[in-house]
């Protein structure tokens, strides 16, 4: 079962010469910001986007002594609050808080025609490594190779629960390109919606945060099959890395802050200065681990060479998304 693909940011950043060991140079020069900052997230409140716009908003006002505050905007895959700041006045004070799914899976389906480009990337504030595929203990599943073989034998047979056209769902194309298997793709709807679809046998399996299924994991109701990070993310425990079971597959789920087109570039060089300063704070590390996630930050350059690989890696992908749109 030795396949490879690899969307994570290291490899996107191999040959850059980009790591994240540079100091914080504050650009303490723009007086910003003002008034509030509005930080309009494309998912609801809860789920780990959300977390991570919320824990980026409490440690900005901590620093500046200015207020963020967080809306959020879910629907469309994220085009609503894609819409919404991409419209708004480019003067710094409103900022997208998101993530692949809508920055790249979107334009890839031929949701939208609007690339990331049509924002002003500002950094990359964090990165999920809590994901990991499970599999309800109905579906009989018990590892990755039981999946392979048992979908192979009847295809079709095990339901995949996504959101179509989400990064979820390019996860579960991603396994089947490398693996052969033939799942069937079901909109299970959010986070929420696929781990009760699971628990009530509807859907047999997904790609989940660590945090959403970790109970059901420990009492036996799930199994997790493997988490896609390139080495073990020590905080899920037990869970195998693909690697580690012949399957070369690892996939990251970068967060973006973005601000309109044409914000002054002292404004954005600040935003990706102060997530650098939140970065260092031990207190913000401590918080990260209630969704199992490590702390990452990549800044502006950083980030856009990372979008842009990525985008690349999604496109072959393409038709497959267009099809369940």
């Amino acid at each position: 079962m030795k396949k490879t693909f690899r969307a994570s940011l290291l490899s996107a950043l191999v040959g850059m010469g980009a790591l994240v060991s540079h100091a914080a140079t504050f650009a303490d020069d723009v007086k910003w910001p003002t008034r509030p900052v509005q930080v309009v997230v494309i998912a609801n409140p809860g789920g780990d986007t959300d977390f991570n716009a919320r824990m980026m908003a409490k440690y900005f006002n901590e620093i500046t002594g200015k207020t963020m505050v967080v809306t959020n905007v879910a629907g469309g895959g994220g085009t609503l609050a894609a819409e919404q700041v991409k419209g708004a006045a480019a003067d710094g004070n409103t900022i997208l808080f998101t993530h692949p799914g809508q920055l790249i899976v979107n334009e890839v389906a031929g949701l939208t025609e609007d690339s990331f480009e049509v924002f002003d990337i500002a950094c990359i504030a964090g990165v999920d490594k809590s994901t990991v595929f499970v599999a309800s203990k109905q579906s009989g599943v018990t590892s990755m190779q039981d999946l392979v073989d048992k979908s192979k034998a009847n295809p079709g047979s095990i339901t995949y629960g996504t959101e179509m056209g989400s990064f979820s769902h390019i996860q579960g194309l991603m396994l089947e390109k490398l693996t052969g298997a033939k799942l069937k793709m079901v909109d299970g709807g959010t986070v929420s919606d696929r781990v009760v679809g699971m628990l009530g046998g509807r859907l047999d399996m997904g790609a989940i945060t660590y945090g959403s299924v970790q109970d059901y994991v420990q009492g036996g109701q799930m199994v997790a099959l493997g988490q896609p990070n390139e080495e073990r993310n020590a905080m899920l425990g037990d869970v195998p890395t693909l690697k580690e079971q012949g399957l070369d597959i690892t996939m990251d789920k970068p967060y973006v802050v973005a601000f309109p087109k044409g914000t002054d570039p002292a404004i954005v060089k600040k935003m990706s200065d102060i997530m650098q300063q939140i970065t260092q704070k031990p207190a913000y590390a401590e918080d990260l681990k209630k969704f199992k996630q490590p702390v990452a930050f990549y800044d502006t350059e950083e980030a856009k060479q990372i979008l842009a690989k990525t985008r690349d890696d999604f496109m072959q992908f393409k038709d497959e998304l267009r099809k369940a749109k």
